[in-house]
């Protein structure tokens, strides 16, 4: 058994590695990061070489939504739709892009289709009126769409 003695010196330290005081006010050590960072930010504006030309950045063509990574024109109905395009593709409603002739392929079209059920059924409640229409409407076509195919596909 450790005698007292060894016992105070082994352990652990606690570090207190919040930016903020219990008053809410910013630590002097962040602080003084926070000047040398906008220091060297005003230097890059200086240099000509650190400057990108005017709507070249890739922040200019995505606006932000609050959401790291996601561009604001993206929304849960564009996302809808992309899934839709892809069954439909599945289902040699149009080309594939890469033959530029349709080609079924029944499983991935079952996919996507489940992928989109699953979808309907977890964010049932949450979606606005419009939202809930287009789900509803584009599920109840592409399983149309699909028991169609599915029943003159060569078995």
């Amino acid at each position: 058994m450790p005698e007292e003695g060894e016992e105070k010196g082994k352990g652990f330290k606690v570090e207190d590695r919040r930016r903020f005081s219990p008053e809410g006010e910013l630590k002097a050590e962040y602080r003084e990061e926070g000047k040398r960072e906008s220091e060297e930010q005003a230097a890059e504006k200086r240099a000509p070489e650190a400057q990108e030309p005017a709507g070249e950045t890739e922040e200019a063509h995505i606006p932000p939504t609050g959401f790291e990574g996601i561009p604001e024109g993206i929304t849960f109905a564009s996302f809808i739709l992309g899934l839709l395009t892809q069954a439909l593709a599945f289902l040699g409603e149009m080309p594939n892009p890469a033959t530029g002739k349709p080609q079924v392929d029944l499983e991935a079209a079952q996919q996507i289709i489940d992928i989109l059920g699953i979808l309907r059924e977890k964010t049932r409640g949450n979606l606005d009126p419009e939202e809930e229409s287009l789900m509803d409407e584009i599920l109840f076509d592409l399983r149309m769409k699909y028991v169609e195919k599915a029943r003159s596909a060569p078995r």
